[in-house]
């Protein structure tokens, strides 16, 4: 898989978990958010299993401790994501709750370069800052309308750098990205599932009630988004991978205004222009550098 390809597999990616937004927060109209997080997750681990077997039979050497050790850190990083992800969109909007998350294309840099001491291309620290511009003025440019969801959001985007991280270079050193998938959503189904269990009450009925949207976010936007992000990242670097995944963002508020009413302003479409910017300059700025330095 080529560069161009493995980006256009997480945007592919993006996309998906941009619809999934939508499907959180109607959700909790009728069953509690860790009884959704661990039923999603249980559900996506499951569709993942078959392609897992396929793809250990493939496997040129076995898992080493170190490596499940790695498996298990990313799981806790996905649960850590996954929580505050969806206790946030009890008091946030679709529309804030994508894009405050897309946060994590400042976190993953900051955390490639001071704990994996790995320097990115020059062009992710502008990038980077143009994105945050990008989401700052799609949240509508005021700090004063942040809420306790809004926060959580934050938090949730720092989980998802880490998880972004890890899973990197995790792929990168066992090549065995199903299996990664499959072990981190097995992870948070089994964490959410023990909250769950001990703080929020359950029914069939709010199953039966909220199964479309676990079917949807377990099938696509937990297997089959979260499998494409770790196959994706195999063939490119973390800090592209962020700026491409946040676009999100794009899709959730887009989705947003069109299933549940929310608006765009001026301030949000200015915003996008700026997302946009950051993506085509971080895909094209080292290709063009590349082969600069190749025609020289």
């Amino acid at each position: 898989m080529t560069r161009i390809q493995a980006n256009l597999v997480l945007l592919l990616a993006a996309a998906i978990w941009g619809g999934g937004f939508v499907a959180q927060s109607t959700a909790m109209k009728a069953i509690g958010p860790f009884w959704f997080i661990g039923l999603r997750f249980a559900v996506a681990t499951i569709v993942v299993l078959p392609f897992v077997w396929m793809e250990n039979r493939k496997a040129e050497k076995p898992l080493t401790r170190s490596n499940w050790l790695s498996f298990l850190c990313i799981g806790i990083a996905l649960f850590g994501g996954a929580a505050t992800q969806q206790l946030g969109l009890l008091t946030t909007t679709v529309t804030n709750s994508s894009f405050i998350t897309g946060l994590y294309v400042v976190f993953v840099p900051l955390i490639a370069v001071v704990f994996l001491r790995r320097q990115p291309h020059w062009i992710i620290w502008p990038a980077a800052l143009t994105a945050l511009s990008g989401i700052y003025l799609l949240s509508g440019g005021s700090l004063s309308r942040l809420t306790s969801g809004d926060f959580l959001t934050v938090v949730c985007a720092v989980f998802w750098a880490v998880q972004i991280t890890l899973a990197g270079s995790s792929v990168r050193e066992t090549g065995r990205p199903l299996g990664i998938s499959a072990a981190q959503f097995a992870i948070t189904a089994i964490l959410a599932l023990i909250v769950a269990a001990v703080a929020e009450p359950i029914s069939f009925a709010a199953i039966g009630a909220a199964l479309g949207e676990i079917l949807y976010v377990g099938i696509f936007s937990s297997g089959l988004a979260f499998a494409l992000q770790i196959i994706g990242q195999r063939y490119t670097s973390a800090p592209q991978a962020a700026i491409i995944l946040s676009s999100e963002a794009l899709f959730g508020a887009s989705l947003g205004a069109l299933l549940l009413g929310e608006t765009m302003g001026p301030l949000g479409y200015a915003g996008c222009a700026l997302m946009f910017t950051a993506m085509l300059a971080v895909e094209l700025v080292p290709e063009l550098t590349r082969r600069r330095s190749v025609a020289v």
